[in-house]
């Protein structure tokens, strides 16, 4: 992803107003790029000596990035994949007008995944982050993407959820949003079209087909969902926690 990163970078110089990184153990060994991000103020590096379970990666990142900035600071959290799809791609201009476009009242926000959007995934991908969807709706009286893509935060809010959020893996993405869903806003974008026919140069339709019939992806799927639908069960029978 590095070379992507290098790719899209004078984009997010123009339209953000710093960048704050984690990269995993593994790339301390890849010197040259470690320097390359220190080098350039744009970045905040959090090096990381160890290997962390990813939702525990994710939330080591995004309790540093709220102690970091100042409170009112809108922080996207945001995957790089994603971005470089959206930025290198057809739909450039429409996903730095969204951004421009923000205002402190938008916030918090998730940018979810039109229905274009989505018919871009694969069908059983599609299905199972729905089925999150359609649980949370009849527990809680929303319509909303616990396994969203890139959401929109103040660092404030940010810094007052993270250490509520327990999960190890991927499915604490969910955890976020139940603190935050009170309050939350949504707005369909179509830029968040599957990205990784373009990650891996891989012909869209080939690859979807291909995911469509894997029991490898099904599982790989539901492995972060039923966490995510257990989770919003058990605080629906508790009660409500804000």
């Amino acid at each position: 992803m590095f070379p992507h990163l290098r790719t899209i970078l004078p984009d997010l110089k123009q339209h953000f107003e710093h960048a704050y990184i984690c990269p995993p153990s593994s790339t301390q060994m890849q010197t040259d790029i470690i320097k390359w991000l220190k080098a350039d103020d744009f970045f905040t590096v959090f090096p990381l000596d160890v290997d962390l379970r990813i939702g525990e990666h994710f939330a080591y990142l995004y309790q540093r990035a709220a102690d970091a900035a100042h409170s009112d600071q809108p922080i996207h959290l945001c995957y790089l994949d994603r971005m470089s799809f959206a930025l290198e791609g057809d739909y450039r201009e429409s996903f730095l007008a969204d951004i421009d476009t923000l205002a402190a009242s938008d916030l918090p926000l998730i940018f979810h995944r039109s229905q274009l959007a989505w018919e871009t995934h694969p069908q059983n991908y599609r299905d199972i982050e729905g089925i999150v969807t359609t649980a949370g709706r009849y527990l809680f009286g929303r319509d909303l993407d616990y396994a969203w893509c890139h959401l929109v935060v103040r660092a404030g809010q940010l810094r007052t959820i993270i250490p509520q959020v327990k999960h190890p893996s991927i499915s604490m993405v969910a955890e976020m949003i139940y603190y935050l869903q009170d309050n939350i806003q949504t707005r369909d974008v179509d830029w968040l079209a599957w990205e990784d026919p373009f990650i891996f140069g891989r012909d869209a339709s080939e690859l979807k087909r291909e995911r469509e019939n894997s029991l490898d992806e099904t599982q790989r799927r539901l492995a972060y969902a039923v966490p995510m639908i257990e989770f919003l069960m058990n605080r629906s029978k508790n009660g409500r926690t804000t």
